[in-house]
């Protein structure tokens, strides 16, 4: 067999590379900072959506989220039996189930906030508030170029 020169392996340098191994990182480092809180990313995500805008339908709530609906149903379930959310009648369709914070819910919400701040200063930590600011700019940018949906992470 002949010897055939190979090209020389290079690490992978391109933008879009690091970006992934940057949110590889991010999402790792904020899962494991969840689960000593007792709680999972997706669980995080549901919990920020109610936040935002509570009283929303489980329906309003898994398009929001881009989940199915029953897999918001198992989250909802969890979320309800840790005492952080409640479901109650909706306002104007019998048919529908509003979801809201309780008071443990809303100490919870702090607690994340102070959780994603921490996460922030950790992954960023190389970076000055200006370059912390450009970073943001420009992957939002990226971001909704492609579509995606602010605030909602992929794969909730």
């Amino acid at each position: 067999m002949e010897d055939v020169e190979r090209p020389p392996v290079r690490r992978p340098t391109g933008t879009g590379f690091l970006v992934a191994q940057v949110g590889a990182l991010g999402s790792r480092l904020f899962g494991d900072r969840l689960a000593a809180m007792g709680l999972t990313l997706p669980q995080s995500a549901l919990l920020r959506a109610i936040a935002r805008e509570p009283g929303q339908s489980q329906q309003a709530l898994a398009e929001h989220l881009e989940l199915g609906p029953s897999r918001l149903v198992v989250l909802i379930d969890e979320l309800e039996r840790a005492g952080v959310v409640e479901r109650r009648a909706h306002p104007t369709d019998r048919r529908q189930r509003a979801v809201h914070l309780t008071d443990a819910g809303r100490a919870r919400m702090r607690e994340l906030v102070v959780a994603a701040a921490d996460h922030e200063d950790l992954l960023c930590r190389a970076l000055d508030d200006d370059d912390r600011a450009r970073l943001r700019e420009l992957l939002g940018r990226v971001a909704a170029d492609h579509g995606l949906r602010p605030g909602v992470h992929p794969g909730t």
